[in-house]
């Protein structure tokens, strides 16, 4: 494990009170389904693996965080500017049902991914995370399709882009889960590798 930086040690504290605050005013506001989200249980698995040092949990969250913050940002920007969604997901950023604080803890699409790259250049890249995030996305489709269809949480009944489900529940899900391996986490795995030097555990 590589000596402990100053910055490091103040991130891996800022990283526990966050999600110590982040997770229980989150489940309050949005209900405990939200955290189904990958998004979601990307924040906490990130935190968990800045506070206990784990280059495998940080790794995992780079393979999803930037490429969704990116999409994110731009959608939120585009509303702002444009008066409409560029490619949806944001909406509920201008719900006012809920508080607005509460809508802009959901930042952390911007925050995450920064912080998730900085960490990997102390902690190093472990390459078992695609196949860690690979396990816990099916995990996490398999349980979004037990909450309510009208969520469509993780598009566990219908794909993003068609909004059509790919046949029984099975087949559809394997059909997300391919699709977020070729679109997400394979392209960042790969560039990941070239960018970052090995975590030790990984070597």
């Amino acid at each position: 494990m590589p000596q402990e930086t100053k910055s490091f040690a103040i991130a891996r504290r800022a990283a526990l009170i966050w999600v110590l605050t982040w997770f229980p005013l989150y489940t309050w506001s949005w209900g405990w389904q939200n955290m189904l989200h990958l998004c979601d249980v990307s924040v906490v698995v990130a935190c968990l693996g800045l506070w206990f040092r784990q280059p495998l949990l940080v790794s995992s969250q780079a393979l999803l965080a930037p490429l969704v913050g990116v999409f994110w940002s731009l959608d939120v920007a585009w509303r702002i500017v444009a008066g409409h969604h560029l490619v949806g997901g944001t909406e509920y950023m201008w719900d006012d049902h809920y508080a607005l604080w509460i809508r802009l803890l959901s930042c952390f699409h911007i925050v995450l991914p920064i912080v998730l790259l900085w960490a990997l250049q102390i902690l190093g890249y472990d390459r078992r995370a695609l196949a860690f995030q690979t396990a816990l996305t099916g995990v996490l489709l398999i349980f979004s399709r037990f909450v309510s269809p009208q969520l469509n949480m993780n598009y566990a009944f219908q794909d993003p882009l068609l909004h059509r489900a790919w046949g029984p529940a099975p087949l559809h899900l394997i059909v997300i889960l391919a699709g977020s391996i070729a679109i997400f986490f394979w392209p960042t795995h790969v560039v990941l590798l070239l960018a970052f030097p090995l975590a030790h555990q990984s070597k």
